[in-house]
């Protein structure tokens, strides 16, 4: 079963990034089937549903870390064209350097643990082309600082810091350079509880203030529903529901995303 989510009746814009039929296949396991998605620039997207449902494997895809057995995927961006899952090994990290960034759920994963955080987000920088220090040393604190994150610290390296703080490095380093889209993997599963809303209204106030298009994926309802205009919901590798935020939480058509939704309440 292929479900599209449908864009508002009211956004005009043509959407910044359109997958289409994407399927994955590990082994006998089909991790995602005929996924196919739009999301328009400025929106926040939710992905949900229990482990195992394919929401992080789709994820992964559109961070081009994985290339699926069929499908496409694009962004509506002045120099990129086609389907970016035929891009080879070094376009695709370009791309991913300077217009897609992304906070991963293990801070291990996006970040060098023994470099210093403001050594973290000059890397990203570096990677775009950036060499003069005092540029790279200036972006990188304008971008901890937009993160929260304490410029006391920019020389500490994320090893000796909490995870809240290694998830604000992480989102200081995805924003460097102003990507087109944020991707966001779990990204306050195993912090407490009040880590979790610091870090919360710092992804709401970026999106506020910066119109960021993000993807967000989580397993938790309540971060989902603290961001995300529209919501789609993940079981065994397809989509089975997908609409606007309030009509997902508030008025759950498919059997799964009831139990979902009833589970959190």
């Amino acid at each position: 079963m292929t479900i599209t989510i449908d864009a508002p009746k009211l956004i005009k814009a043509a959407p910044l990034l359109r997958a289409q039929n994407v399927s994955k296949t590990y082994g006998a396991v089909q991790a995602v089937r005929s996924v196919s998605v739009e999301v328009f620039p400025g929106e926040v997207l939710g992905i949900v549903g229990e482990s195992g449902s394919g929401k992080s494997t789709f994820l992964r895809m559109l961070n081009l870390e994985e290339t699926p057995d069929s499908g496409s995927y694009t962004l509506d961006l002045p120099e990129v064209e086609g389907n970016l899952f035929d891009l080879d090994r070094f376009a695709r990290r370009m791309l991913c350097a300077t217009r897609i960034g992304i906070v991963y759920q293990n801070p291990h994963l996006g970040l060098l643990m023994k470099h210093s955080s403001s050594g973290n987000v000059a890397e990203r920088l570096l990677v775009a082309g950036e060499r003069r220090f005092a540029v790279l040393r200036e972006k990188a604190s304008d971008a901890l600082e937009a993160s929260e994150f304490p410029l006391d610290r920019l020389d500490a390296p994320p090893a000796e810091l909490s995870g809240g703080m290694q998830q604000r490095v992480q989102l200081a380093k995805a924003i460097a350079l102003e990507p087109a889209l944020l991707l966001l993997d779990e990204p306050t599963t195993g912090l407490d509880v009040s880590v979790q809303a610091l870090v919360l209204d710092t992804l709401k106030r970026l999106q506020q203030d910066r119109k960021i298009t993000m993807v967000i994926v989580s397993h938790d309802l309540g971060v989902i529903r603290t961001l995300a205009d529209r919501v789609m919901v993940m079981r065994r590798g397809e989509v089975v529901e997908a609409g606007l935020a309030d009509q997902i939480f508030q008025d759950p058509q498919h059997a799964y995303t009831q139990q979902l939704v009833h589970a959190k309440l």
